[in-house]
């Protein structure tokens, strides 16, 4: 006879089960509730503080990449040619000066706009003209951007400490002008050298309103009645949320010796307020949160009422679902579950119990039933597919076959000719089995320019002995573009067109010519040819962009086009338009970006 400990819950019908499950449920709200209000205020603080320290570093992270961002537009703005050839020198006529100073005016301006409706960062340049060369140009800041000359008499306070740092920017709080009216505003301040020149100086390049814009990110995070300073590192407030503040120091609770604190990393804390921070130690900058107490425990007291509720929603809620389960759910539920434990996918399902249930209830076992007999399908259809797939895999290797048996064919056709001294032919097989090794490409979609142009080389050579044509082909491509990608067998169909509808019939007045440049971001191949046939631009231009197009007409270069789309996007492709002195010039359109790789390249 079997002996053992007995489950006293056994002993209880499951509506006492229930009740008992919800009173241990219940209970733990009220111990947690009791032990929070005696210990809220201290965890209160660490949490929040935990989570406004990491807020803090976010936020820092922000407003490093606005600076960054300016940075990047002054490395732009120097860089260019037009702040490049902007150094005063005595050969230059006036008007050439007036040109020149009203290029940079124009950068500057483009540049000094507002982005998604922010604050915008405004750009100057300030250049040394001791000779009064550009005696036209503004000597006193009229507008918030622009290009302003000086001499020794009102050198900016700030150029020489530019100067000095040879081209690395500092931010700094400097007296502005806007309309003749002063203010102090945060600038970031940049030497501007020559990048030819060994160096030498051309001026200082100034972001001003940075104070505005790092205001703008700071107050992205909401702080209850407190306040954010961007500080140096010795707290000096250089942007602040209370723009008040900006040119102050940060007076910060000092520490247990009676000092004031060298850093920031753990928050300190006294009566009144928590202050946090987070360093850039790089850029000696720092980022200070000073959130008062008082509004921290308002949320407190705001938070315990809506536990209270919640407390009280919970045990309704509780009470209530109790109450389903008995009536209504139970009984399905555990009938459903018997169902799952028996079930062995392939074996035949029952009908399904319940139809006239139009609840979740009704609805999950429905689902469930309808589900099993769903997958005994797919078992189905699964081992019908593995079986054809097999069958596919096959069938593309017997396919793979062919094509390298052939190209190792050509290649002892071209050995043997070549032997038997039938040069001519050798050399044709040679340029054909060049043709078939591009074109398998160890199964690349994606080849170089120097492989493209192998293979159109090899057509153009094959299709000349063949037919005993005069015309000339001309290639101009750099060798500082063979690098760049393009999907294979896309130059021999357009070079093919051109001979066929171009120069054909032309002699030795035919001319193919094959061209690259870059234009921007983008590689630009053309095939012309000077051909005297006309052609119907507008129907060649429906067949490439309407999908509703005839598409037994033109169907290998809508090919191409659609195969340069799908590799890089809509806005490349290929363009046919008429060339000057007769004929037809058609470009291809490629990315310039050299580091798309071919997916499955090895």
């Amino acid at each position: 006879m079997r002996t053992g400990f007995s489950n006293p819950m056994t002993k209880l019908s499951v509506k006492q089960q229930l009740l008992l499950l919800f009173l241990l449920m219940v209970s733990p709200i009220f111990i947690l509730h009791s032990y929070g209000n005696s210990e809220a205020e201290q965890i209160l603080k660490r949490h929040v503080t935990n989570a406004y320290a990491e807020l803090n570093k976010q936020n820092h992270t922000l407003i490093d990449r606005d600076i960054d961002t300016v940075n990047k537009i002054t490395t732009t703005i120097i860089q260019n040619p037009i702040a490049q050839q902007l150094v005063p020198n005595d050969d230059e006529t006036v008007i050439e000066r007036v040109r020149k100073y009203e290029k940079m005016d124009a950068l500057l301006a483009g540049y000094s706009t507002a982005l998604n409706g922010g604050e915008a960062v405004y750009y100057s340049l300030y250049i040394y003209d001791p000779h009064n060369e550009y005696f036209f140009a503004p000597k006193v800041q009229m507008i918030q951007s622009g290009v302003y000359f000086f001499t020794d008499a009102n050198k900016p306070k700030w150029f020489d400490t530019a100067v000095s740092l040879k081209g690395l920017g500092f931010m700094e709080i400097i007296e502005n002008n806007d309309m003749l009216v002063k203010k102090r505003t945060l600038a970031y301040i940049r030497a501007v050298n020559t990048v030819n020149q060994g160096h030498s100086v051309i001026g200082v390049l100034i972001a001003t309103n940075m104070d505005k814009k790092l205001e703008e990110s700071m107050r992205s995070v909401s702080l209850p009645g407190g306040e954010i300073y961007f500080t140096d590192q010795q707290n000096y407030i250089l942007a602040s949320t209370n723009p008040k503040t900006m040119g102050t120091t940060v007076e910060l609770p000092a520490t247990a010796s009676g000092n004031q604190p060298v850093n920031l990393d753990k928050p300190i804390i006294n009566s009144e307020y928590i202050y946090m921070a987070s360093d850039n130690e790089l850029l000696q900058q720092r980022l200070t949160y000073k959130i008062p107490i008082k509004s921290l425990l308002q949320q407190q007291n705001e938070v315990k009422r809506v536990i209270q509720l919640i407390s009280v929603a919970y045990i309704l809620f509780g009470c209530i679902v109790i109450f389903y389960f008995w009536r209504s759910l139970m009984t399905p539920l555990q009938r459903l579950a018997t169902f799952v434990r028996r079930y062995e996918p392939g074996k035949r399902v029952p009908e399904t119990p319940g139809k006239g249930r139009n609840d979740e209830v009704g609805v999950l076992i429905g689902a469930l039933y309808d589900m099993a007999r769903r997958l005994n399908g797919l078992i189905h259809d699964k081992y019908q597919m593995e079986i054809k797939q097999r069958e596919s895999q096959l069938q593309i290797l017997y396919q793979q076959i062919n094509p390298h048996l052939l190209y190792n064919t050509l290649e002892s056709i071209y050995w043997k000719s070549s032997l038997e001294g039938n040069s001519e032919s050798a050399e044709m097989i040679k340029e054909l089995s060049k043709l078939m090794k591009i074109s398998l490409s160890r199964g690349r979609e994606l080849i170089t320019l120097a492989e493209e142009l192998e293979h159109a080389a090899a057509y153009v050579k094959l299709q000349q002995k063949r037919y005993d044509y005069d015309f000339q082909v001309i290639w101009s491509v750099p060798d500082t573009m063979m690098h760049h990608l393009i999907p294979k067998v896309t130059l021999q169909p357009l070079i093919e067109n051109a001979m066929i509808h171009g120069v054909k019939n032309m002699g030795e007045d035919g001319e193919i010519h094959i061209t690259a440049d870059y234009e921007g971001d983008k590689l630009l191949i053309r095939v012309e040819d000077n051909g005297f046939k006309d052609v119907d631009y507008k129907a060649i231009e429906s067949l490439l962009n309407e999908p509703t197009a005839n598409p037994t007409f033109g169907y290998g270069i809508k090919n191409i086009h659609q195969r340069l789309q799908l590799h890089f996007g809509n806005i490349y492709g290929i363009q046919y338009k008429k060339r000057n002195g007769g004929g037809t010039v058609v470009t291809i359109v490629l990315p310039a970006a050299d580091e798309r790789k071919e997916q499955g390249d090895v």
